[in-house]
């Protein structure tokens, strides 16, 4: 263990010696070498600090990987009911749901898939109260700490005006009736220190209710497997909340499972010009990447040179703004040319949609250390035409 410790996370390098023509195109290549050191740096928090730490499903639910998951972590945090199912099915182990609203025709089952239900505000939390208790299931409500550390507003759980959350400003012994621990996610990709300021600027408004509660959930955005986070500092501090108030605490980490554990490999299909150098690709951001579109962000392109040749990548859709970005090769690209985008397991694989008939990317299990390659799965027109009707 000590040594995987030492390895580096968040270094992607092993993908440039993988052959990008052994897969078809687009394709998502996950490393399960690189999802295994991930999930011993979380097992190790967990086991130093007591905190219990479930996979966020909402960034990364590739299930065939569910059996090494459930050999490191405590469990899984769901954002709805058919997380909550996939949770409890493949994963096993703890199951956390939370959603910003609750249907009546959803609630019987979400409970009973669920060891703990958030809710998002006290009036969801009275309404379905009676039925969690009956159902033996913990009850968690979700609370604004009323201090940000996004820097980009519309992700910010704490913006003015935000949806998420009760304001921890509004707690009232009323509004906590019947709850057993407070759920916060306010982090997006951040270290340690964001989650320290969180912290205390909340505190204090929490400090009435504290003695009352069974567990705190520090929720995710937590980047615990980057090689600059300062794990021994989160260790400290998840100690520290667990003796002083005696309460159980929980983390739920996404990106930080498949931190630099996948690419997305794509196919230059056209080199059309129009004022610059275009590049017609496989690889549509809306369907494929779409938080290149709504963060927006600019992945990073594998073996991308300092100076070359630079063209503007886009996808095969009519959308106009199928654009992923600006890209410089040391020589001029080829029709047929694959290339490959790194960081691309978490988020970018959940996300994927068909619009404009466009094909999902295929996917692929890869084992950098023997170099197995597995197919896990291909898609086809039933998976574009079963969806519509």
């Amino acid at each position: 263990m000590a040594d995987m410790m030492q390895t580096k996370a968040g270094d992607a390098s092993v993908f440039r010696s993988f052959d990008l023509s052994r897969v078809p195109s687009p394709c998502f290549v996950v490393d399960e070498v690189a999802i295994e050191r991930n999930l011993h740096i979380l097992k190790d928090v967990s086991d130093r600090s007591g905190a219990h730490i479930l996979a966020a499903l909402k960034a990364f639910s590739m299930f065939s990987l569910a059996p090494l998951v459930r050999q490191y972590l405590c469990g899984t945090c769901a954002s709805g009911i058919y997380e909550a199912r996939l949770g409890r099915e493949d994963y096993g182990g703890e199951v956390a749901t939370f959603c910003a609203g609750y249907k009546d025709s959803d609630i019987d089952e979400i409970l009973m898939l669920s060891d703990h239900v958030i809710f998002n505000s006290p009036a969801q939390k009275d309404r379905f109260l009676a039925k969690a208790r009956a159902a033996g299931v913990s009850v968690g409500l979700r609370i604004n700490p009323e201090h940000s550390e996004g820097e980009i507003a519309k992700y910010d759980p704490c913006a003015p005006c935000s949806r998420l959350g009760t304001p921890a400003s509004k707690l009232s012994p009323e509004s906590l009736a019947g709850v057993d621990g407070l759920h916060m996610h306010t982090l997006c990709e951040q270290g340690f220190e964001p989650l320290k300021r969180t912290w205390d600027a909340v505190a204090p408004k929490l400090e009435p209710y504290l003695d009352r509660l069974k567990w705190l959930n520090f929720g995710g955005g937590h980047h615990i497997t980057r090689a600059d986070y300062d794990r021994d500092a989160l260790v400290r501090f998840l100690r520290e909340i667990r003796e002083t108030h005696s309460v159980e605490v929980y983390l739920e980490p996404g990106e930080a499972v498949a931190l630099d554990a996948g690419i997305l490999v794509g196919e230059v299909l056209d080199l059309p010009t129009n004022g610059i150098a275009l590049a017609i690709t496989d690889i549509s951001a809306t369907c494929h990447m779409p938080d290149v579109i709504e963060a927006p962000y600019r992945p990073a392109l594998m073996n991308e040179a300092s100076k070359g040749h630079t063209y503007r990548l886009g996808g095969p859709s009519c959308l106009a703004g199928d654009v992923i970005g600006d890209y410089t090769w040391e020589q001029p690209l080829q029709i047929g040319q694959r290339f490959a985008f790194l960081d691309q397991a978490h988020y970018s694989m959940v996300k994927t949609n068909t619009f404009n008939g466009v094909p999902l990317p295929a996917i692929s299990l890869w084992n950098s250390d023997s170099d197995s390659l597995t197919m896990v799965k291909t898609f086809g027109y039933s998976d574009f035409k079963d969806r519509l009707s």
